[in-house]
């Protein structure tokens, strides 16, 4: 009995520095659901928005870097439109004569073909950020949905329109520089892209307050992941310590259990 007794509390020691040694090596002290089945389910649920709000947080900063695309060609757009107004304002001058209003139209019409092109050519991970055309030169609107949040229901997305119609846009190279009215035509062009811009930048600083709020999330997560998950290696030290002293001291004891039953024979 004596030898049962001293193998019960050997077998319990020995599983107590094999819990430490696992906890110490693993820096948790929640490695199996045995640990403590509850806090073990609360861990699961916190890692797993975690991961959910880093993958909401990568969308967001991909989200910025493609309206910052979109933004910074709008921006070019721009100022070729605004270069176009300022050759327009030179051919209604009425001091340039036939040649220098035909090197005025080339421009125009580089430019034109300029804009064109980057309207054309502007994309994100092979998306066209400012639409695609129909057969009549008409974009096409396209609203690009990002989702920010880390379930399905709507204040998990923002809505992103990225369509850049401009009216009269497409016809630059048509413009009459020798008019005056094409000076109210670019103006309105001009403050068409603006408004674009402007809205593109109301979206990215919606990002940004997003990101924000997800980074701050994601803190609050860790932490309370941390406390219930991570391990107090002090303690765990101590515990290490104390099963070690008594794996040792129940060996020695063991083998003097065992020499017990041999002091009957000494009665013989």
């Amino acid at each position: 009995m004596t030898s049962l007794i001293v193998q019960k509390n050997l077998a319990h020691a020995t599983a107590g520095l094999n819990r430490a040694i696992e906890q110490m090596t693993t820096g948790y002290k929640l490695n199996h659901a045995k640990d403590n089945p509850a806090n073990y389910a609360i861990m699961k649920q916190l890692e797993r928005k975690l991961c959910s709000w880093e993958v909401a947080q990568d969308n967001m900063m991909m989200g910025i870097d493609m309206l910052d695309t979109a933004s910074d060609n709008a921006d070019l757009i721009s100022n070729h439109v605004s270069r176009i107004r300022d050759l327009c304002m030179q051919g209604v001058n009425g001091t340039y004569g036939e040649q220098s209003l035909n090197a005025i139209k080339l421009e125009v019409k580089a430019r034109a073909e300029e804009i064109n092109r980057i309207v054309d050519s502007t994309e994100y991970n092979g998306i066209k950020l400012f639409g695609e055309k129909d057969s009549d030169g008409n974009v096409i609107p396209k609203i690009l949905n990002l989702q920010i949040g880390i379930d399905g229901s709507e204040s998990s997305r923002i809505s992103v329109k990225t369509s850049f119609d401009i009216e009269g846009l497409n016809k630059l190279s048509e413009i009459d520089i020798t008019s005056q009215d094409s000076l109210k035509e670019l103006d309105k062009i001009i403050n068409s892209i603006s408004g674009y811009q402007v809205e593109i930048g109301s979206s990215q600083n919606r990002l940004e307050y997003a990101l924000d709020y997800a980074e701050t999330t994601t803190e609050n997560i860790t932490s309370s992941l941390s406390t219930i998950r991570d391990a107090d290696i002090a303690k765990v030290s101590s515990d290490f310590i104390r099963y070690q002293i008594l794996q040792q001291a129940c060996a020695t004891l063991l083998a003097t259990a065992n020499q017990i039953p041999s002091i009957a024979l000494q009665l013989l």
